[in-house]
Formats: structure tokens, C-alpha cells, sequence
């Protein structure tokens, strides 16, 4: 049986932004099997996430994927939970709710797939949902900003090379 909460394939086309504000999509390629690269992004996101610059607590904090979540715990013991999750395909895919930071009234949508390549594996992230964000545009503006650089830190992690 299919999963009910299943989505189109990686490679559909975006859907339409229903706000006029396109979808984030930004590729890279790590090197290594897609299980390695899957692993390495949720199971070990709190080696290689910039929480200097892109976390909620900053550093010294922990961030981890644990059963629907994505969530953040500061030094002190405090959380923040920054996504909750509603497809989870290891090792090809996950879903998310996205809204580090804020609450789930502000959220917008999170789609990271992985699939082999020559050289090792393709991740690929999806943003969007804008419309949820409290402020559309800027939220947008943000993560187009910030993607690249958390994504280069995980191709780091995994071995890569960083992108130009």
C-alpha cells in the first residue's frame, strides 16, 4: 500500500506559488551512497548545522530530528521546536512543516529528497509556502540567503567539496 501521506516524485515539477513567490529549490552533491547522505543529514544535524548564525539558541545547542520533529535544545535544557514532520521516506525523502523560531501559525513547507548521481548523492530542498510565513516576502528573502551556506556547511560535513 502506498503511503497515504506520500508526495509527488522528486522530480514533478514545483507547484505554482500560490502567494507569486517561487518555491526555493537549491541542489547539491555529496559524495557517498544516498542511505550516508540521508543519515548524515538527519541523524547528524547537530555536527554540521551553522547554529552560530542559523539556529534559534545559537552555540552550544543541539539540534536533532526526533520522532515527528525537527527541534532545537539550548545548553540550558530549553527547546525549540523548528519543523514538524508529516512524510518521512528514509533514505529518499522527508516533509516537513517548517518554522525554526517562530510557532506553527507561521509556518511554510520543507521538502528535502536524496537521489544517486554520478558521484555520489543529490540533495535536493524544496521551500515553499510563503504564504504561511508571517512576513512572505522576507521570510523568503531569508531562507534564499541562508540555504546556500547551511547546505555548503553539509556538503562539508559529508566530505565535499564547497560550492563556488
Amino acid at each position: 500500500m502506498d503511503n497515504l501521506f506520500s508526495h509527488a516524485a522528486p522530480d514533478s515539477p514545483e507547484p505554482a506559488a500560490a502567494d507569486g513567490l517561487d518555491p526555493i529549490v537549491y541542489t547539491v552533491v555529496v559524495p557517498g551512497a544516498v542511505a550516508r547522505a540521508f543519515v548524515g543529514f538527519t541523524e547528524h544535524t547537530h555536527l554540521w548545522w551553522p547554529l552560530e548564525d542559523r539556529g534559534v539558541y545559537g552555540p552550544g545547542s543541539y539540534v536533532e530530528f526526533e520522532e515527528n520533529l525537527i527541534m532545537e535544545t539550548s545548553d540550558d535544557g530549553r527547546t525549540a521546536v523548528w519543523g514538524s514532520i508529516d512524510d518521512w521516506q528514509p533514505p529518499l525523502s522527508f516533509h516537513a512543516s517548517w518554522y525554526p523560531g517562530t510557532s506553527a501559525v507561521w509556518s511554510t513547507e520543507l521538502r528535502v529528497s536524496f537521489r544517486a548521481v554520478d558521484g555520489g548523492t543529490e540533495v535536493r530542498l524544496v521551500h515553499t509556502g510563503w504564504e504561511g510565513a508571517e512576513d512572505p516576502a522576507g521570510t523568503r528573502a531569508d531562507y534564499e540567503a541562508g540555504w546556500p551556506a547551511v547546505l555548503d556547511r553539509f556538503v562539508r560535513f559529508m566530505g565535499g567539496a564547497e560550492s563556488a
